[in-house]
């Protein structure tokens, strides 16, 4: 029997338009997140308390945080202390598996009719790794108004914290950890910070090492509890936890054991 001719294929179309591709945002590199400084030489202030810096009628923070004065300008932080910014790697790229490459964007979308409306947060961390911290969060529908938030935020909310010998059968004065255990919560997720000798390092997770490390804290043992994927709620307990080193009351006998110091280190103070 003759062959029937097979069905003839379906040609592709010529001169087809070719449709635009939506623009996909990427992460920026971390070397691009540290954020400089902005000066304050143009800085006109509009609070009291920003009056009496610019004026230099403040000229140390410990006046300010002392007396729980509220800090509303980012530039009173700038003409007083030289700190260092950094971001946290709080998010996560999409990936084969789940396994996207850590970003410092956590990106989240809203469904609606007329789209999906994206939406980006960020956390800023600033330091003078000595004795000094603060931590921001940042949330917009763009990535650069996110980092600027971040950044802003956590100047305004520094705090100091304190820090002493990390054991006590140790003759060495120097503050290179915390002087005692403490605990922060939130959600679900529990850490512990405990006070290390001399030449342990950072024993804790990668981003709370990043705070420890700008805050001046160069040895530290730590446990975590919880769902400690969510690093938001990581942050924010070990940000708990460092308030408590200020907040415990001490008696001057354990203050001399443990060679605790508030702030900034008083041998810096005298050179």
């Amino acid at each position: 029997m003759p062959r029937k001719n097979p069905m003839p294929r379906a040609q592709k179309p010529k001169n087809v338009p070719v449709t635009d591709v939506p623009l996909v945002l990427e992460p920026v590199n971390e070397e691009q997140t540290k954020i400089e400084l902005k000066e304050v030489k143009d800085w006109t202030p509009k609070t009291e308390l920003g009056k009496k810096v610019r004026a230099k009628e403040i000229q140390n923070i410990d006046e300010i945080l002392d007396n729980g004065l509220t800090i509303l300008e980012p530039e009173i932080i700038d003409s007083l202390l030289q700190l260092e910014s950094e971001l946290l790697l709080i998010g996560q790229a999409k990936g084969k598996f789940g396994g996207g490459q850590r970003r410092v964007f956590r990106q989240t979308q809203k469904k609606t009719r007329e789209g999906n409306k994206p939406k980006f947060t960020t956390l800023a961390v600033v330091g003078n790794k000595d004795g000094y911290i603060g931590i921001g969060l940042g949330k917009s529908k763009e990535t650069v108004p996110a980092r600027e938030k971040a950044l802003k935020n956590a100047k305004l909310n520094l705090f100091k914290i304190a820090r002493g010998s990390g054991s006590w059968q140790s003759n060495s004065t120097e503050p290179n950890s915390i002087p005692f255990a403490v605990d922060g919560k939130c959600g679900s997720v529990k850490i512990k910070l405990m006070p290390a000798p001399k030449g342990t390092g950072l024993c804790v997770e990668k981003e709370c090492a990043k705070i420890l490390m700008l805050a001046g804290i160069k040895d530290v043992w730590s446990k975590t509890q919880g769902q400690t994927k969510n690093k938001i709620n990581l942050v924010k307990a070990c940000e708990q936890a460092l308030h408590q080193l200020i907040k415990t009351k001490t008696r001057p006998q354990d203050k001399e054991i443990t060679s605790l110091q508030e702030g900034k280190l008083k041998v810096k103070q005298n050179d």
